[in-house]
């Protein structure tokens, strides 16, 4: 069964309600977790079900998405057949770029039909759970679907923002509503609706079908809007009920497609008993990792708090140099220098915090340097004028941002004076680790080179 299959990866997305994480790079490329990027977490089902002849489809700003999936999923054997491929828009069948989810998928048939698939699944590269496709795959054969939707349940108040299935007895489909203003509810639970989760099984031959139908008509070209209305009444459609190999007592599944939403999923990963669990070894989860040196916290001397993280994440190549890290997330070869406190916040590859440096419930983009005395967070008023806020006051801060920076405390810095003084340790810790003092901090912070 799984020989006869491929994936499709709908990995385009512009991610707008992300913006200004999405400037440069698409939604499936936003860093999450530390080390990880949202796309990890969908290809990591694929090899974990025993998928592995999948194509990406990518379109918005793909250079960095093209690049971790070169780097870090070159994991498959192209002797057995084996494929982890992008594909960019190539324009086959028309002149326009990808119109909608249906017509990314059209417009690489030739690519699809080739490999001659019995039945191909259909995913979205941007949301963030644990499901064993194989289960589902299993199901669609034995009720001897054409169609087969994943759905989850739902609260009916939440469901307008969801495609809403219907279902009888057997679970099979009566009818699918996309995002409606009067959800029906889930038989036996009213309080609850079934949503598609955007996983879809369809027969290989149903689905090219379908596609090339919906091409022929002036639609919106999208499998919710479009592809799925259409086939419930002409073949048959069942809905497969979201099995979460998460392990946990509610089921798992984000579509962290709001900055708040992607902020409070980040946030969770620090707590004690996270909802969304990284580390069970079932269920691996793969990602591209640097070449980076172990996470270091130093500076444990007279006058000035040694490098320490409390309840936090901390990726390889970070340096937490006699600063103060509470309930935060900090991605790969990020630098804290002292006297620093950065409370609650997400701090992406690259970033240069310089001392005496506040931060609270804030996300700083890739290589972002963090001025010497900069306050962010902690005055709405200000924040709004110098970045971007979302709806629950979380400041995001790009390269493009001038943070405000504020006097530092005669005290705070009669401190620093005496931890540099005669006798300090830090210069031998700037040989050993490169500039983890910055002690003017005036200079733009190195960063990697690339763009995303």
């Amino acid at each position: 069964m799984l020989d006869e299959t491929m994936v499709i990866v709908l990995a385009g997305g512009a991610g707008e309600r992300l913006f200004p994480l999405t400037r440069e790079r698409a939604k499936p490329a936003v860093f999450f977790g530390g080390p990880y990027r949202i796309i990890d977490f969908v290809l990591s089902n694929c090899i974990n079900s025993g998928l592995r002849r999948i194509f990406i489809a990518t379109q918005y700003k793909s250079l960095s998405l093209n690049r971790h999936i070169r780097m870090g999923w070159s994991i498959v054997s192209e002797e057995l057949g084996e494929f982890i491929e992008i594909l960019p828009p190539q324009k086959r069948v028309g002149e326009h770029w990808y119109l909608g989810t249906a017509d990314a998928v059209y417009q690489n048939l030739y690519s699809i039909v080739r490999e001659r698939p019995r039945h191909v699944v259909v995913l979205a590269g941007d949301h963030v759970y644990k499901m064993d496709y194989s289960r589902m795959l299993r199901f669609h054969q034995e009720r001897k679907a054409a169609v087969t939707i994943a759905t989850i349940e739902v609260p009916v108040e939440e469901s307008q923002r969801f495609g809403v299935v219907q279902v009888d007895e057997r679970d099979r489909v009566v009818s699918f509503q996309e995002k409606p203003d009067c959800p029906v509810p889930f038989p036996g639970a009213p309080h609850l609706a079934l949503a598609s989760m955007g996983i879809y099984v369809f027969d290989g031959t149903v689905l090219v079908r379908a596609l090339e139908a919906d091409a022929a008509r002036e639609t919106t070209h999208d499998f919710g809007h479009d592809i799925i209305p259409a086939l419930i009444g002409e073949v048959p459609t069942f809905s497969y009920r979201f099995y979460d190999e998460n392990k946990k007592a509610a089921k798992y599944w984000r579509d962290i497609g709001t900055l708040d939403a992607y902020y409070e999923a980040n946030m969770d990963l620090v707590q004690v008993n996270p909802e969304f669990n990284l580390y069970d070894p079932e269920w691996p989860l793969r990602t591209y990792q640097p070449q980076a040196p172990p996470a270091k916290f130093v500076f444990a001397e007279s006058g000035r708090r040694c490098g320490q993280a409390l309840d936090s994440i901390i990726s390889p190549g970070c340096i937490v140099s006699g600063g103060l890290i509470t309930g935060s997330v900090l991605c790969p070869n990020v630098r804290v220098h002292s006297f620093c406190h950065i409370d609650r916040c997400i701090l992406m590859p690259g970033v240069r915090v310089g001392r005496h440096a506040r931060l609270r419930r804030a996300i700083v983009d890739r290589d972002v340097f963090i001025p010497r005395g900069a306050v962010i967070g902690y005055d709405e008023e200000e924040d709004r004028r110098r970045h971007t806020v979302s709806d629950q006051g979380i400041v995001v801060v790009t390269h493009d941002d001038e943070p405000l920076v504020r006097e530092i405390d005669p005290d705070a810095l009669k401190v620093e004076a005496r931890a540099d003084g005669p006798g300090a340790q830090g210069a031998e810790d700037w040989r050993e680790t490169g500039p983890v003092e910055d002690t003017d901090d005036s200079g733009q912070a190195p960063g990697s080179g690339r763009s995303d």
